[in-house]
Protein backbone atom coordinates (compact mmCIF):
# COMPACT_ATOMS: atom_id res chain seq x y z
CA UNK A 1 0.00 0.00 0.00
CA UNK A 2 1.48 3.71 -0.77
CA UNK A 3 2.03 5.98 2.42
CA UNK A 4 -0.91 6.74 4.47
CA UNK A 5 -3.40 8.77 3.21
CA UNK A 6 -4.47 12.47 5.08
CA UNK A 7 -8.47 11.46 6.47
CA UNK A 8 -11.01 14.00 5.86
CA UNK A 9 -14.67 13.21 7.29
CA UNK A 10 -17.58 14.09 4.80
CA UNK A 11 -20.89 13.09 4.34
CA UNK A 12 -22.53 10.03 3.92
CA UNK A 13 -25.82 11.17 2.23
CA UNK A 14 -25.59 13.13 -0.83
CA UNK A 15 -28.34 15.90 -1.81
CA UNK A 16 -31.04 15.57 -3.85
CA UNK A 17 -29.87 18.12 -6.30
CA UNK A 18 -27.10 19.72 -7.30
CA UNK A 19 -25.93 22.61 -10.08
CA UNK A 20 -22.91 20.07 -11.13
CA UNK A 21 -22.02 15.99 -9.77
CA UNK A 22 -18.33 15.35 -10.04
CA UNK A 23 -17.48 11.99 -10.43
CA UNK A 24 -14.04 10.90 -8.83
CA UNK A 25 -12.18 12.21 -5.96
CA UNK A 26 -8.83 11.84 -7.42
CA UNK A 27 -7.09 15.13 -7.93
CA UNK A 28 -8.76 16.10 -10.90
CA UNK A 29 -11.89 15.47 -9.54
CA UNK A 30 -11.54 17.74 -6.72
CA UNK A 31 -10.23 20.45 -8.18
CA UNK A 32 -12.93 20.86 -10.25
CA UNK A 33 -15.22 20.93 -7.91
CA UNK A 34 -13.31 23.53 -5.82
CA UNK A 35 -13.04 26.07 -8.37
CA UNK A 36 -16.54 25.37 -9.47
CA UNK A 37 -17.84 25.74 -5.76
CA UNK A 38 -15.61 29.36 -5.60
CA UNK A 39 -18.05 30.63 -8.41
CA UNK A 40 -21.00 29.95 -6.34
CA UNK A 41 -22.25 26.58 -8.48
CA UNK A 42 -23.60 23.86 -6.05
CA UNK A 43 -21.10 21.25 -5.95
CA UNK A 44 -21.59 17.34 -5.09
CA UNK A 45 -18.54 15.32 -5.27
CA UNK A 46 -19.04 11.34 -5.40
CA UNK A 47 -16.16 8.87 -4.71
CA UNK A 48 -16.41 5.44 -4.47
CA UNK A 49 -13.99 5.30 -1.83
CA UNK A 50 -11.59 7.40 -0.19
CA UNK A 51 -10.84 10.88 -1.69
CA UNK A 52 -7.38 10.69 -3.42
CA UNK A 53 -6.60 7.03 -2.74
CA UNK A 54 -5.82 5.78 -6.38
CA UNK A 55 -3.07 7.09 -8.42
CA UNK A 56 -3.58 10.51 -6.98
CA UNK A 57 -1.79 9.30 -3.99
CA UNK A 58 -0.08 6.57 -5.61
CA UNK A 59 2.45 9.08 -8.00
CA UNK A 60 5.28 10.90 -7.99
CA UNK A 61 4.51 13.96 -6.78
CA UNK A 62 5.78 16.02 -9.39
CA UNK A 63 4.77 19.04 -10.78
CA UNK A 64 6.63 19.92 -13.58
CA UNK A 65 6.93 21.66 -16.98
CA UNK A 66 10.53 20.45 -18.03
CA UNK A 67 9.42 17.68 -20.52
CA UNK A 68 6.01 18.40 -21.16
CA UNK A 69 4.37 17.58 -24.49
CA UNK A 70 3.79 21.04 -25.93
CA UNK A 71 -0.15 20.35 -25.40
CA UNK A 72 0.09 20.21 -21.82
CA UNK A 73 2.97 22.85 -21.43
CA UNK A 74 0.13 25.87 -21.22
CA UNK A 75 -1.62 23.80 -18.53
CA UNK A 76 1.57 22.79 -16.79
CA UNK A 77 2.62 26.24 -16.49
CA UNK A 78 -0.92 27.87 -15.56
CA UNK A 79 -1.11 24.79 -12.83
CA UNK A 80 1.92 25.81 -10.71
CA UNK A 81 0.63 29.26 -10.31
CA UNK A 82 -2.79 27.27 -9.34
CA UNK A 83 -0.69 25.45 -6.65
CA UNK A 84 0.83 28.04 -5.12
CA UNK A 85 -2.68 29.85 -4.78
CA UNK A 86 -4.23 27.52 -3.22
CA UNK A 87 -2.00 27.61 -0.62
CA UNK A 88 -2.44 31.32 -0.22
CA UNK A 89 -6.20 31.09 -0.79
CA UNK A 90 -7.14 28.31 1.42
CA UNK A 91 -4.43 28.20 4.50
CA UNK A 92 -4.47 24.12 2.93
CA UNK A 93 -1.48 21.94 2.80
CA UNK A 94 -0.83 20.16 -0.34
CA UNK A 95 3.30 20.15 0.33
CA UNK A 96 3.51 22.07 -2.57
CA UNK A 97 6.73 23.67 -2.74
CA UNK A 98 8.91 25.19 -5.81
CA UNK A 99 12.54 22.62 -5.11
CA UNK A 100 13.59 22.43 -8.44
CA UNK A 101 13.45 19.33 -10.88
CA UNK A 102 17.40 18.22 -11.99
CA UNK A 103 17.80 15.47 -14.50
CA UNK A 104 21.06 14.38 -15.24
CA UNK A 105 22.14 12.13 -18.46
CA UNK A 106 25.03 10.77 -19.93
CA UNK A 107 23.47 10.58 -23.26
CA UNK A 108 24.19 13.18 -25.89
CA UNK A 109 20.85 12.71 -28.25
CA UNK A 110 18.95 13.06 -24.74
CA UNK A 111 20.65 16.00 -23.97
CA UNK A 112 19.95 17.55 -27.30
CA UNK A 113 16.63 16.30 -26.66
CA UNK A 114 16.35 18.90 -23.73
CA UNK A 115 18.02 21.36 -25.44
CA UNK A 116 15.67 21.54 -28.21
CA UNK A 117 12.56 21.33 -25.69
CA UNK A 118 13.96 24.58 -24.10
CA UNK A 119 13.49 26.56 -27.59
CA UNK A 120 10.09 25.25 -26.97
CA UNK A 121 9.94 26.12 -23.60
CA UNK A 122 10.86 29.76 -24.40
CA UNK A 123 8.25 30.63 -26.01
CA UNK A 124 5.78 29.24 -22.70
CA UNK A 125 8.23 31.69 -20.87
CA UNK A 126 9.39 28.40 -19.34
CA UNK A 127 12.83 29.00 -17.67
CA UNK A 128 15.27 25.87 -17.92
CA UNK A 129 18.79 26.21 -17.13
CA UNK A 130 20.81 23.74 -19.72
CA UNK A 131 23.71 22.44 -17.29
CA UNK A 132 27.31 21.37 -19.18
CA UNK A 133 29.20 18.36 -17.73
CA UNK A 134 31.00 20.43 -14.98
CA UNK A 135 27.68 22.01 -13.38
CA UNK A 136 25.52 18.60 -14.14
CA UNK A 137 28.39 17.13 -12.09
CA UNK A 138 28.38 19.51 -9.15
CA UNK A 139 24.35 19.28 -8.78
CA UNK A 140 24.95 15.95 -8.82
CA UNK A 141 27.49 15.47 -6.42
CA UNK A 142 25.27 13.05 -4.55
CA UNK A 143 25.79 10.84 -7.52
CA UNK A 144 29.58 10.37 -7.13
CA UNK A 145 29.37 10.61 -10.84
CA UNK A 146 31.00 12.65 -13.47
CA UNK A 147 28.02 13.47 -15.94
CA UNK A 148 27.77 14.94 -19.68
CA UNK A 149 25.33 17.19 -18.99
CA UNK A 150 21.95 17.43 -17.78
CA UNK A 151 18.89 20.22 -17.05
CA UNK A 152 17.57 22.00 -13.85
CA UNK A 153 14.36 23.50 -13.78
CA UNK A 154 14.02 26.06 -11.10
CA UNK A 155 10.35 26.90 -11.20
CA UNK A 156 9.35 22.98 -10.98
CA UNK A 157 8.42 21.34 -7.65
CA UNK A 158 6.44 18.92 -5.80
CA UNK A 159 3.77 18.40 -3.82
CA UNK A 160 2.72 15.52 -1.40
CA UNK A 161 -0.03 13.01 -2.96
CA UNK A 162 -0.46 11.47 0.66
CA UNK A 163 -1.99 15.32 1.28
CA UNK A 164 -2.51 16.70 -1.89
CA UNK A 165 -6.35 15.77 -2.91
CA UNK A 166 -7.89 15.96 0.72
CA UNK A 167 -6.59 19.17 0.81
CA UNK A 168 -8.07 20.29 -2.03
CA UNK A 169 -11.82 18.62 -0.83
CA UNK A 170 -11.45 20.37 2.46
CA UNK A 171 -11.51 23.53 1.11
CA UNK A 172 -13.95 22.72 -1.15
CA UNK A 173 -16.11 21.39 1.85
CA UNK A 174 -15.37 24.70 3.48
CA UNK A 175 -16.74 26.72 0.25
CA UNK A 176 -19.69 24.75 1.05
CA UNK A 177 -19.59 22.06 -1.74
CA UNK A 178 -20.23 18.40 -0.69
CA UNK A 179 -18.20 15.62 -0.44
CA UNK A 180 -19.17 11.67 -0.18
CA UNK A 181 -16.50 9.07 -0.07
CA UNK A 182 -18.12 5.47 -0.35
CA UNK A 183 -20.33 6.68 -2.78
CA UNK A 184 -20.23 5.29 -6.26
CA UNK A 185 -22.09 6.80 -9.08
CA UNK A 186 -23.31 3.88 -10.72
CA UNK A 187 -24.70 5.56 -14.15
CA UNK A 188 -26.72 8.92 -16.03
CA UNK A 189 -29.72 9.87 -16.32
CA UNK A 190 -30.93 11.39 -19.41
CA UNK A 191 -33.86 13.79 -20.42
CA UNK A 192 -34.26 14.50 -24.10
CA UNK A 193 -30.77 13.10 -24.73
CA UNK A 194 -29.12 15.50 -22.08
CA UNK A 195 -27.80 14.71 -18.41
CA UNK A 196 -30.76 15.22 -16.03
CA UNK A 197 -29.28 13.36 -13.22
CA UNK A 198 -25.96 11.04 -11.58
CA UNK A 199 -27.54 8.01 -10.31
CA UNK A 200 -25.35 6.47 -7.18
CA UNK A 201 -25.51 3.97 -4.85
CA UNK A 202 -27.09 6.23 -2.30
CA UNK A 203 -29.60 7.93 -4.16
CA UNK A 204 -30.08 9.71 -7.49
CA UNK A 205 -28.77 13.12 -7.85
CA UNK A 206 -30.91 15.54 -9.95
CA UNK A 207 -28.42 17.50 -12.28
CA UNK A 208 -27.99 19.29 -15.92
CA UNK A 209 -24.16 18.91 -15.53
CA UNK A 210 -22.12 15.71 -14.92
CA UNK A 211 -18.11 15.74 -14.95
CA UNK A 212 -16.37 12.45 -15.09
CA UNK A 213 -13.03 12.24 -13.50
CA UNK A 214 -12.91 8.74 -12.93
CA UNK A 215 -9.00 7.93 -13.87
CA UNK A 216 -8.64 3.84 -14.75
CA UNK A 217 -12.69 3.57 -14.20
CA UNK A 218 -13.31 5.93 -17.16
CA UNK A 219 -13.00 3.60 -20.00
CA UNK A 220 -15.64 0.94 -18.60
CA UNK A 221 -17.92 4.42 -16.96
CA UNK A 222 -18.24 5.36 -20.60
CA UNK A 223 -18.88 2.36 -21.67
CA UNK A 224 -22.14 1.76 -19.64
CA UNK A 225 -23.21 5.63 -21.59
CA UNK A 226 -22.20 3.52 -24.96
CA UNK A 227 -19.18 5.66 -25.43
CA UNK A 228 -16.44 5.02 -26.66
CA UNK A 229 -12.99 6.15 -24.77
CA UNK A 230 -9.75 4.01 -25.37
CA UNK A 231 -7.57 3.64 -22.43
CA UNK A 232 -5.04 1.08 -21.80
CA UNK A 233 -4.22 1.15 -17.59
CA UNK A 234 -0.30 0.44 -17.06
CA UNK A 235 0.13 -0.63 -13.33
CA UNK A 236 3.23 1.07 -12.36
CA UNK A 237 5.11 0.11 -9.28
CA UNK A 238 7.10 2.18 -6.49
CA UNK A 239 9.67 2.07 -4.19
CA UNK A 240 9.42 4.26 -0.81
CA UNK A 241 13.07 4.01 1.33
CA UNK A 242 13.52 5.37 5.04
CA UNK A 243 15.24 8.67 5.81
CA UNK A 244 18.65 8.67 5.37
CA UNK A 245 21.06 11.19 7.06
CA UNK A 246 22.81 12.59 3.97
CA UNK A 247 20.47 15.12 2.41
CA UNK A 248 19.80 14.19 -1.46
CA UNK A 249 18.13 16.26 -4.03
CA UNK A 250 14.29 16.64 -3.51
CA UNK A 251 13.72 15.64 -6.94
CA UNK A 252 16.35 13.64 -9.41
CA UNK A 253 15.79 11.90 -12.63
CA UNK A 254 18.67 9.97 -13.81
CA UNK A 255 19.17 8.11 -17.06
CA UNK A 256 17.27 5.17 -15.30
CA UNK A 257 15.62 5.86 -12.21
CA UNK A 258 14.21 8.98 -10.73
CA UNK A 259 14.24 9.56 -6.75
CA UNK A 260 11.55 12.26 -5.00
CA UNK A 261 11.89 13.50 -1.29
CA UNK A 262 9.07 13.32 0.38
CA UNK A 263 8.17 15.99 3.24
CA UNK A 264 8.56 13.34 5.81
CA UNK A 265 11.99 12.46 4.68
CA UNK A 266 11.58 9.43 2.94
CA UNK A 267 12.32 8.69 -0.43
CA UNK A 268 9.96 7.72 -3.51
CA UNK A 269 11.88 5.36 -6.29
CA UNK A 270 10.62 4.77 -9.69
CA UNK A 271 11.26 4.36 -13.82
CA UNK A 272 9.43 6.71 -16.03
CA UNK A 273 7.12 4.77 -18.31
CA UNK A 274 8.25 1.07 -16.68
CA UNK A 275 4.87 -0.89 -16.14
CA UNK A 276 3.00 -3.91 -16.36
CA UNK A 277 -0.07 -4.23 -19.07
CA UNK A 278 -2.73 -6.64 -17.60
CA UNK A 279 -4.91 -8.40 -20.08
CA UNK A 280 -8.10 -6.88 -20.24
CA UNK A 281 -11.62 -6.89 -22.25
CA UNK A 282 -11.13 -3.43 -22.48
CA UNK A 283 -7.22 -3.47 -23.59
CA UNK A 284 -8.53 -6.34 -26.27
CA UNK A 285 -11.08 -4.12 -27.56
CA UNK A 286 -8.29 -0.95 -27.46
CA UNK A 287 -5.16 -2.78 -28.38
CA UNK A 288 -4.98 -1.76 -32.20
CA UNK A 289 -4.85 2.04 -31.05
CA UNK A 290 -1.82 1.29 -28.34
CA UNK A 291 0.49 -0.64 -30.55
CA UNK A 292 2.40 2.56 -31.71
CA UNK A 293 2.63 3.54 -27.86
CA UNK A 294 3.49 0.05 -26.71
CA UNK A 295 6.19 -0.76 -29.64
CA UNK A 296 7.69 2.68 -28.90
CA UNK A 297 7.86 2.04 -25.02
CA UNK A 298 9.13 -1.68 -25.58
CA UNK A 299 11.58 -1.55 -23.29
CA UNK A 300 9.91 -0.77 -20.28
CA UNK A 301 6.41 -2.00 -20.66
CA UNK A 302 5.80 -5.61 -20.46
CA UNK A 303 3.09 -8.30 -20.41
CA UNK A 304 1.21 -8.62 -17.00
CA UNK A 305 -1.06 -10.68 -15.14
CA UNK A 306 -4.44 -11.18 -13.52
CA UNK A 307 -4.39 -8.60 -11.82
CA UNK A 308 -6.61 -6.64 -14.07
CA UNK A 309 -9.17 -9.04 -14.00
CA UNK A 310 -9.00 -9.40 -10.60
CA UNK A 311 -9.69 -5.51 -9.74
CA UNK A 312 -12.62 -5.02 -12.98
CA UNK A 313 -11.96 -1.90 -13.15
CA UNK A 314 -11.64 -2.35 -16.91
CA UNK A 315 -14.92 -4.81 -17.48
CA UNK A 316 -16.73 -4.59 -20.96
CA UNK A 317 -19.84 -5.59 -19.34
CA UNK A 318 -22.86 -3.72 -18.79
CA UNK A 319 -23.56 -3.15 -14.96
CA UNK A 320 -27.25 -2.08 -13.47
CA UNK A 321 -28.27 0.86 -12.05
CA UNK A 322 -30.15 -0.93 -8.75
CA UNK A 323 -27.39 -3.21 -7.74
CA UNK A 324 -24.30 -2.86 -6.57
CA UNK A 325 -21.49 -2.57 -9.25
CA UNK A 326 -17.68 -3.39 -10.00
CA UNK A 327 -16.87 -0.25 -8.40
CA UNK A 328 -18.64 -1.44 -5.15
CA UNK A 329 -16.92 -4.16 -4.84
CA UNK A 330 -13.27 -2.71 -5.40
CA UNK A 331 -13.64 0.72 -3.28
CA UNK A 332 -9.93 1.36 -3.86
CA UNK A 333 -7.65 -0.09 -6.46
CA UNK A 334 -4.67 -1.33 -4.59
CA UNK A 335 -3.03 -3.84 -7.39
CA UNK A 336 0.39 -6.22 -6.54
CA UNK A 337 3.61 -3.96 -6.83
CA UNK A 338 5.22 -6.22 -9.25
CA UNK A 339 8.55 -7.90 -7.57
CA UNK A 340 10.88 -7.42 -10.60
CA UNK A 341 10.07 -3.91 -10.80
CA UNK A 342 10.84 -3.17 -7.26
CA UNK A 343 14.02 -5.16 -7.55
CA UNK A 344 15.11 -3.07 -10.49
CA UNK A 345 14.13 -0.21 -9.48
CA UNK A 346 15.82 -0.76 -5.95
CA UNK A 347 18.93 -1.63 -7.54
CA UNK A 348 18.75 1.18 -10.52
CA UNK A 349 18.27 3.86 -7.09
CA UNK A 350 21.34 2.87 -5.12
CA UNK A 351 23.39 2.74 -8.14
CA UNK A 352 22.45 6.31 -8.89
CA UNK A 353 22.54 7.26 -5.27
CA UNK A 354 24.86 5.18 -3.10
CA UNK A 355 23.74 7.08 0.02
CA UNK A 356 20.42 4.98 -0.03
CA UNK A 357 22.00 1.76 0.07
CA UNK A 358 21.73 1.22 3.88
CA UNK A 359 17.69 2.68 3.89
CA UNK A 360 15.52 -0.03 4.35
CA UNK A 361 12.42 -0.58 2.00
CA UNK A 362 9.29 1.27 4.08
CA UNK A 363 6.78 -0.12 1.57
CA UNK A 364 6.26 -0.62 -1.98
CA UNK A 365 2.51 -0.03 -3.80
CA UNK A 366 1.30 -0.20 -7.08
CA UNK A 367 -1.10 2.04 -9.05
CA UNK A 368 -3.11 1.70 -12.38
CA UNK A 369 -2.18 4.92 -14.81
CA UNK A 370 -4.79 5.44 -17.45
CA UNK A 371 -2.88 6.00 -20.32
CA UNK A 372 -5.22 7.66 -23.52
CA UNK A 373 -3.78 6.39 -27.22
CA UNK A 374 -1.05 9.47 -27.49
CA UNK A 375 -0.32 9.79 -23.95
CA UNK A 376 -3.21 12.94 -23.24
CA UNK A 377 -6.06 13.56 -21.66
CA UNK A 378 -9.69 13.48 -22.80
CA UNK A 379 -11.05 16.68 -21.43
CA UNK A 380 -14.85 18.13 -22.60
CA UNK A 381 -17.93 17.79 -23.17
CA UNK A 382 -19.40 14.82 -25.65
CA UNK A 383 -21.34 16.38 -27.84
CA UNK A 384 -23.63 13.15 -28.12
CA UNK A 385 -24.28 13.53 -24.59
CA UNK A 386 -25.34 17.35 -23.68
CA UNK A 387 -24.40 18.20 -20.23
CA UNK A 388 -21.62 15.27 -19.66
CA UNK A 389 -18.20 16.97 -19.72
CA UNK A 390 -15.23 13.80 -19.82
CA UNK A 391 -12.26 14.66 -17.95
CA UNK A 392 -9.52 11.07 -17.75
CA UNK A 393 -6.74 9.53 -19.58
CA UNK A 394 -4.27 11.69 -18.35
CA UNK A 395 -1.52 9.17 -18.75
CA UNK A 396 0.64 9.51 -15.50
CA UNK A 397 0.95 13.45 -15.92
CA UNK A 398 -2.29 14.16 -14.17
CA UNK A 399 -1.12 15.02 -10.35
CA UNK A 400 1.18 18.22 -11.54
CA UNK A 401 -1.29 19.22 -14.15
CA UNK A 402 -4.54 19.11 -11.73
CA UNK A 403 -5.12 22.42 -11.07
CA UNK A 404 -5.06 23.74 -14.32
CA UNK A 405 -7.30 20.68 -15.41
CA UNK A 406 -9.83 21.56 -12.72
CA UNK A 407 -10.19 24.85 -13.70
CA UNK A 408 -10.05 24.53 -17.32
CA UNK A 409 -13.07 22.28 -16.50
CA UNK A 410 -14.90 24.96 -13.93
CA UNK A 411 -14.19 26.81 -17.57
CA UNK A 412 -15.99 24.65 -19.75
CA UNK A 413 -18.94 24.38 -17.40
CA UNK A 414 -19.48 28.00 -16.60
CA UNK A 415 -18.94 28.78 -20.15
CA UNK A 416 -15.88 31.32 -18.91
CA UNK A 417 -13.10 32.09 -20.79
CA UNK A 418 -10.66 29.09 -21.15
CA UNK A 419 -7.55 29.43 -18.76
CA UNK A 420 -5.83 28.27 -22.03
CA UNK A 421 -6.95 26.42 -25.15
CA UNK A 422 -9.10 23.02 -24.64
CA UNK A 423 -8.83 22.38 -28.23
CA UNK A 424 -5.89 19.86 -27.67
CA UNK A 425 -7.64 17.72 -25.18
CA UNK A 426 -10.91 17.66 -27.02
CA UNK A 427 -12.03 13.89 -26.47
CA UNK A 428 -13.18 13.61 -30.31
CA UNK A 429 -9.84 12.79 -31.44
CA UNK A 430 -9.97 9.54 -30.04
CA UNK A 431 -12.48 9.08 -33.22
CA UNK A 432 -9.80 9.31 -35.83
CA UNK A 433 -6.76 7.53 -37.02
CA UNK A 434 -4.15 6.71 -33.68
CA UNK A 435 -1.37 5.94 -35.59
CA UNK A 436 -0.19 9.75 -35.45
CA UNK A 437 1.74 11.33 -32.64
CA UNK A 438 2.79 9.01 -29.62
CA UNK A 439 3.64 11.18 -26.42
CA UNK A 440 5.90 10.06 -23.63
CA UNK A 441 4.85 9.57 -20.05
Amino acid sequence: MSQPLRFIETSPQPPASADVVVIGGGIIGVFTAYYLARRGLSVALVEKGRIGAEQSSRNWGWCRQQNRDARELPMATKSLELWDQFAAETGEDTGFKRCGLLYLSDDEAQISGWAHWRELAKTAGVTTHMLSGREASERGQATGRIWKGGVFSPSDGTADPARAAPAVAAALIKLGGSVHQNCAARGIELEGGRVSGVVTEAGTIKTRTAVLAGGAWASSFCNQLGVRFPVATVRQSIVRLAPVQQRLPDALAGPRVAVTRRPDGHYVLAISGRGRVDPTPQLMRFAPQFIPMFAKRWRNVFPGGLEGLRWGHETRARWKLDAPTPMERARILDPKPDPAGVRETHRRAIDLLPALRDARIASTWAGYIDSTPDGVPGIGELPQMPGFILAAGFSGHGFGIGPGAGHLIADLVTGSRPIFDPAPFNPARFNESSWGKVADF
